[in-house]
């Protein structure tokens, strides 16, 4: 058994003896660092809900205003393409918003916890995972690739992997397929410490990066293949 599911099956063990909970009241797991991937009751009710498709989709809609259809996102990088994306990390940045681990204002009112609840969230995410990964999503300029490629490889393959894969089992995103726009603007946001759930060892890499080193991964990264 792999180390996040014993952490599930400690803490579904944990919450079926403590009966009722309060949604706010977190537990953590040592997995890496839980201030990055705290697994509190919220979020484990919705990794061990059993996803449907079907119904995703239906609760999806209100989501369509900002994310667009078939979750495709905005070329200016104001919202993520999600499509395709792994369902464990949907499910880690959806609870991380609903209860403030992430802070994103905008989406705050759409997921509440009190509307959208755990079995939704699985529900959501499975759709999203299986929905196409097309590739026409923004690309940066290309006037500095070589740079870009050879820090990704050093320092963002061994997580994300080679071909912008992400790992599911371990919660990394995939980043194939994702806009240029989105990705320079989120490196940026994590470089500067205004997003609180990001990976202990990516804030310490990508704290040295200047602007343009940025820029130039958020390239290649816009240019890796969409079906690795």
């Amino acid at each position: 058994m792999g180390m996040v599911k014993k952490c599930w099956a400690i803490l579904a063990l944990q919450l079926a003896c403590s009966g009722a909970y309060a949604l706010d009241a977190p537990v953590w797991v040592g997995i890496n660092d839980p201030a990055w991937n705290e697994m509190y009751p919220v979020r484990v009710q919705a990794m061990q809900a059993k996803g449907d498709a079907v119904r995703g989709e239906a609760k999806f809609v209100i989501c369509q205003g900002c994310h667009r259809s078939a979750a495709v996102g905005r070329v200016d990088g104001s919202y993520p393409r999600l499509a395709g994306q792994h369902v464990s990390v949907l499910i880690k940045q959806m609870t991380d918003v609903q209860t403030e681990r992430r802070s994103n204002p905008k989406m705050q009112p759409f997921i509440h916890l009190h509307e959208v609840l755990p079995q939704n969230v699985a529900d959501i995410a499975v759709y999203l995972h299986g929905l196409p990964v097309t590739a026409n999503h923004g690309r940066g300029p290309g006037d500095d690739l070589q740079h870009g490629q050879l820090l990704y490889m050093k320092d963002c393959a061994t997580c994300h992997g080679k071909q912008g894969e992400g790992s599911d089992e371990q919660f990394y995103p995939r980043v194939s397929g994702q806009h240029f726009n989105y990705l320079l603007r989120e490196s940026l946001i994590i470089r500067d410490g205004k997003r609180r759930n990001a990976h202990p060892d990516m804030v310490t890499v990508i704290k040295r990066y200047t602007d343009k080193d940025i820029a130039a991964v958020a390239d290649f990264m816009s240019r890796l293949p969409v079906n690795p």
